[in-house]
């Protein structure tokens, strides 16, 4: 009699098929081994070439020197091509819904022939610096779009929520076609002067039946605000998002006149339902060709180069402050004497800035 066989023998199974084609993995095996030059970067961004798009915003972002100064010449070389797009700023309280709104405004975009850039500020730990960076997964139908580009970029501790680098990821992202850039914020309470500073159109999002429509909204954030949108005015909660519709219309017309000559707008929405998306998106075309053609648009992108310029300017005085090895060692010898109660803060600091360093 044949012995029967092991019940753990080993048969051979299905071969698991490969998470991509062997020409797609040598594409992107080949680029990531190429040290490209600037040259490279700029042509292909210009063809709008994404995965260069990518990278060169990962030079953008990195604070290595090499990088810094590769990714500056790669912006002048972009410039002759951005400041053709329509900057869109929203932000909001976190669970407003803003990644489904973007979303389904997107797409609202994109079926029109738009090319769309979000560029998506996820909230970094203060603990560990990390950040969740999950932009790409809540916008599972606007991320396989051939017309748009999502970027996530951790916020770090950049006012406002918004990424240091947000700013020279716009000016690459217009570069490479994209006429229409959305840049979400954090919306975790933090001052939104810096994202104002940075769009053409400024959207509040916010939510109804959440107890006091106008309670714990901050004064600056409604006066920035072009327009409102209650989001979440789904079945079976439309009468709550009329209350606040009509709360916060009234507390707008309480505010000066815009220097835009702008009346801001609330407008209701349902971003899963789909409702209210297309007013939205005609509220702010609206809008664009009225500034542009009081040539308010203009004089706004002037005062933001200013304001990115200025900037600019404290950044790099912090930088080069916190990265000279003499201040450094001053550092911890104040940090030392303030431990020991030896001095004050405010003492230590006059010294460290005005020492000869």
């Amino acid at each position: 009699m044949a012995k029967n066989p092991s019940a753990l023998h080993e048969i051979p199974g299905v071969s698991q098929p490969k998470t991509m084609n062997s020409l797609s993995a040598a594409k992107i095996k080949q680029f990531r081994a190429t040290k490209n030059s600037v040259d490279e970067f700029v042509e292909n961004i210009f063809k709008g070439n994404i995965p260069f798009l990518s990278k060169a915003i990962t030079l953008v972002e990195s604070t290595h020197p090499k990088h810094q100064e590769k990714a500056n010449e790669i912006i002048e070389r972009c410039l002759p091509l951005a400041n053709n797009s329509v900057r869109i700023g929203i932000t909001g309280v976190p669970g407003v819904g803003k990644s489904t709104f973007i979303e389904v405004f997107g797409k609202q975009l994109t079926s029109q022939g738009k090319k769309v850039a979000v560029l998506a500020v996820d909230p970094s730990s203060s603990v560990n610096k990390g950040s969740i960076l999950g932009d790409k997964t809540r916008m599972e139908q606007l991320v396989t779009d051939k017309n748009a580009f999502i970027r996530p970029s951790p916020a770090g501790t950049s006012l406002g929520g918004v990424a240091q680098k947000t700013r020279e990821s716009i000016i690459l992202c217009e570069a490479a076609g994209f006429d229409t850039i959305i840049i979400e914020t954090v919306g975790v309470g933090q001052s939104e002067t810096v994202v104002h500073s940075m769009v053409d159109f400024f959207l509040l999002l916010q939510l109804a039946g959440a107890g006091d429509e106008l309670q714990g909204i901050k004064r600056g954030i409604i006066e920035m605000a072009d327009a409102i949108v209650i989001n979440k005015a789904d079945k079976g909660n439309e009468r709550n998002a009329k209350i606040a519709q009509a709360a916060f219309d009234r507390a707008l017309h309480l505010y000066p006149l815009k220097d835009s000559k702008w009346q801001p707008k609330v407008l209701t929405t349902s971003a899963i339902e789909n409702s209210g998306i297309t007013q939205v998106d005609a509220m702010i075309q609206e809008y664009i060709l009225m500034v542009k053609s009081s040539g308010f648009f203009q004089q706004k992108r002037n005062e933001q180069n200013k304001f990115w310029l200025l900037s600019t300017i404290e950044q790099q005085l912090k930088d080069s402050f916190y990265q000279n090895p003499k201040v450094q060692k001053a550092l911890s010898e104040e940090i030392h004497q303030l431990e020991n109660g030896k001095t004050s803060p405010f003492l230590a600091a006059k010294r460290l800035l005005g020492r000869e360093l």
